[in-house]
């Protein structure tokens, strides 16, 4: 049975916590004090049951990270607390001292390099960034990324630890801004954004084109063997003639920063592109849900051949 313990009791603590819960671990999940661990509890168990509805093979427990010291026998150590990059250096100059150097330490940061919040560490080559996309509990993907100091070796065994507890790990071997997962959605919304600030397209077109043309397909097979599948001679044709068209803006267009000096950021605010009222936000957030989990068992269907 592993041992995992988790730093930070937020939402992706929390789902972080859970779907290896639900997969049988030792959970552990730390907080800035006793009473604010346990109280995510509910919401832990909550998300595993999304998982597995049983959930009873795992076992959950809470502690506060200043006190505690029972690290041994520990598979991995994952660090999900607020993106600011001094606390992360702190509480990892902390595990760095504490924690035994046989065991990896991660840290969930989408915005930070693990080669800076391992700077100057003494084990900094058992550092290494762990991303999950959230929903934590729901997204199979989980970013590994090696810092300049990191030991692959050791990063190919974490992905087999997460691998075993039902996610789908990737190695990025290099620290590069965005990992993967982003840099993929930040190439797609340039073109996006570029096409509603040209008029070409609403942002409901494109919205429909992504959920309705190749976005459909993506949960059935990724751009890679879906270019094997229709051949790679077709791309590089089609390429020629699409790539020098394609946007190559680097700063966001107007269309979107004038909203954002408006305010208008989205459903915590009540408006972006589109109005949210509550009513319409909530139905939203549930059919959400609801698609997520499908699309979660649209693949598993057919299990990827490792």
């Amino acid at each position: 049975m592993s041992k995992i313990i988790v730093i930070g009791t937020g939402a992706m603590g929390s789902g972080i916590a859970a779907s290896f819960l639900a997969h049988g671990a030792t959970t552990i999940i730390l907080g800035r004090d006793q009473a604010k661990a346990e109280a995510t509890f509910p919401v832990i168990e909550a998300c595993a049951k999304t998982i597995d509805s049983a959930c009873s093979s795992g076992q959950l427990i809470a502690g506060a990270i200043a006190h505690w010291h029972e690290w041994a026998d520990t598979d991995l150590i994952i660090e999900t607390v607020s993106e600011q990059l001094d606390l992360k250096k702190r509480i990892f100059s902390e595990l760095d001292q504490r924690v035994p150097k046989n065991i990896p330490i991660g840290t969930n940061s989408s915005g930070f390099a693990i080669s800076d919040i391992a700077e100057n560490k003494v084990t900094a080559h058992r550092m290494f960034n762990v991303h999950y996309l959230m929903p934590a509990h729901v997204v199979p993907l989980v970013e590994v990324v090696l810092g300049t100091q990191s030991d692959p070796a050791l990063a190919q065994k974490i992905c087999e630890l997460i691998r075993a507890h039902g996610k789908k790990p990737i190695l990025i071997k290099r620290d590069i801004p965005g990992l993967l997962a982003s840099r993929l959605q930040h190439a797609l919304m340039r073109e996006a954004l570029s096409l509603v600030q040209e008029g070409i397209v609403t942002p409901e077109d494109i919205d429909i084109a992504v959920r309705f043309g190749f976005g459909f397909r993506y949960a059935a097979v990724g751009p890679m063997a879906q270019k094997e599948m229709s051949g790679w001679d077709t791309h590089v044709l089609s390429a020629q003639t699409v790539y020098p068209s394609l946007s190559t803006i680097d700063t966001p267009p107007a269309c979107v920063t004038d909203l954002v000096k408006q305010g208008k950021t989205g459903m915590s605010k009540g408006a972006g592109f589109w109005e949210w009222s509550p009513q319409g936000l909530a139905r939203f957030k549930r059919n959400y849900g609801m698609r997520l989990k499908a699309a979660f068992d649209v693949l598993n269907i057919v299990p990827d051949e490792n």
